[in-house]
Order: structure tokens, then sequence, then C-alpha cells
């Protein structure tokens, strides 16, 4: 009987146990990278969601103000209006530049994606009150805030 099959089999689970031994021995853990640490993201801008770019109050600061209003055939159209601000999908992942960026939109606290333009359909919302909240983005994806306040609306409706 050939006895090959069977000595892999075993140097295989023993193999993998010293590994993992070793591995956890030396801190190696199996949970992915951090999103929020810039060694994974050399040569490229932060993609940390959570992070705030504070720019200072004055005429050049951005703002929002967003609508939301039932769509003639199904769902609801989001508008957002913005100053300061201009909507740049050719940067997306990009360093930040003054001015420019995209929103991200969340429905009852869940992102539902990010948008490059003032108009967004809204077509599957639950029954009941649904809160719609926007944020803008700069390129690297930190939300913009003023004077430490995210710019930022959140609008509830009965849908």
């Amino acid at each position: 009987m050939d006895r090959s099959i069977p000595l892999l089999l075993i140097g295989l689970v023993f193999g993998g146990g010293i590994g993992f031994t070793v591995a956890a021995a030396n801190g190696v853990t199996l949970g992915g990278h951090d999103h929020a640490d810039p060694a994974h993201h050399a040569g490229a801008a932060s993609h940390d969601h959570a992070a705030l770019l504070s720019l200072p109050q004055g005429p050049d600061a951005p703002t929002l103000d967003v609508n939301l209003t039932r769509d003639p055939v199904a769902g609801w159209n989001l508008h957002m209006r913005t100053a300061n601000f201009a909507f740049a999908p050719q940067s997306a992942g990009l360093a930040h530049r003054a001015g420019q960026g995209h929103a991200h939109v969340y429905v009852n606290g869940a992102k539902i994606g990010r948008f490059y333009g003032p108009w967004v359909h809204l077509d599957a919302l639950p029954d009941g009150p649904v809160e719609v909240a926007v944020t803008l983005n700069a390129n690297d994806h930190r939300a913009l805030a003023v004077n430490g306040t995210p710019v930022a609306r959140r609008l509830t409706i009965d849908n």
C-alpha cells in the first residue's frame, strides 16, 4: 500500500498546527487589514470614512441643503444643493482638493452609496418613518466639516 497520501495529510495537519502556533506566538492574526492604517494605502489617499476634514468657517466654506420629494412614478427624488462644493467623480479616491468631492447617502443609518451629482432616485425605501441622511465628503472620503461640525443634513419622511 502506498503511504504517500496518509503521510502528506499528517504533514499538513501537524505543519499547519505548528504554523498557527508560531504565528500566534508572534502576534500574527487572520483579521485582515485595517482600513484606517495608512501603511495599507501607500501611495494612495487615506480611505477612512470615519475621519473628519474640518475646514474653517467663512465665505468659502461648503454648504449643503437637501430636499426629498415623491417621484411621480415610484419612490423618492433626493436633491442636494451645495455651495462652494463641486461633485468630482474624476477625483474619487484621490487627495483632497478644496471645494470638491462627493456625497454619501444613508437610509436609516445604512450607507446606500456615494453619489457624484445633485440628484439621487431612492426607489426601495422601507415602510413607516425613514431617515435619509447626506454627508459631503472630500475626494479621499473624509467627511467634510466646518469648524468641526459635519456638512450633513437629515430628513425624516413617513413612507
